[in-house]
């Protein structure tokens, strides 16, 4: 007879992604995720093998249900600069307040992680650095298409240094960093990519 699953692995799979993305990849062991998800270690490793594919799993998982979602909206939103700083500002709200505070973001945590050092996880973090870069770019693009930008803003590097502050923000939100402070250190960003401060004085 088939081996029949007595347990919801899409279920058990969202509860391991919390869990290294809360904890990060060296402080989560086997026996914690054997306590979260209420498997045994033989479940987890017949149904998605040893910690390091379930890594891979999960970090998987929260780029399809988690980044994709916002930076496809991103890309494709027609305000142009409006898009960026809402962006931003929901970023900060998302990573300093609410039910994920201070968790930061799997795919930064990864960055600054031992995990790394792992080329499919590299190749995932390289993946998802670009999607980011050409959605920012994207409404850079479209900023400058509205006459949002300066004339000698460049959307290119605009979007280069826009999306290491994502990082930042996300890293520096982990570590328990000021919501206001981010706020105004995006605020200054921006306007120093696009040019709005010298538009306006």
């Amino acid at each position: 007879m088939p081996d029949i699953k007595h347990f919801d692995p899409d279920a058990t799979l969202d509860t391991v992604v919390r869990l290294f993305w809360k904890q990060g990849v060296a402080s989560t062991g086997i026996q914690d995720i054997v306590n979260a998800t209420g498997l045994n270690r033989s479940s987890l490793y017949a149904t998605f093998g040893g910690k390091q594919q379930l890594y891979m799993a999960a970090l998987e998982r929260y780029v399809s249900d988690r980044s994709h979602p916002v930076l496809g909206r991103l890309a494709q939103d027609g305000r142009g600069l409006p898009a960026v700083v809402d962006f931003f500002a929901n970023l900060i709200d998302m990573r300093c307040s609410g039910e994920f505070a201070q968790w930061g973001c799997m795919i930064s945590n990864a960055h600054a992680g031992t995990e790394n050092g792992d080329a499919d996880v590299r190749a995932v973090l390289d993946r998802q650095h670009r999607r980011l870069h050409d959605a920012l770019r994207a409404a850079l693009t479209t900023a400058q298409s509205q006459g949002q930008l300066a004339e000698n803003a460049d959307p290119e590097t605009g979007a280069q240094v826009l999306a290491l502050l994502a990082h930042g923000v996300n890293l520096r939100s982990r570590a328990g960093a000021d919501a206001a402070e981010l706020r105004r250190t995006v605020a200054a960003a921006i306007e120093a990519v696009t040019g709005q401060a010298r538009r306006s004085a």
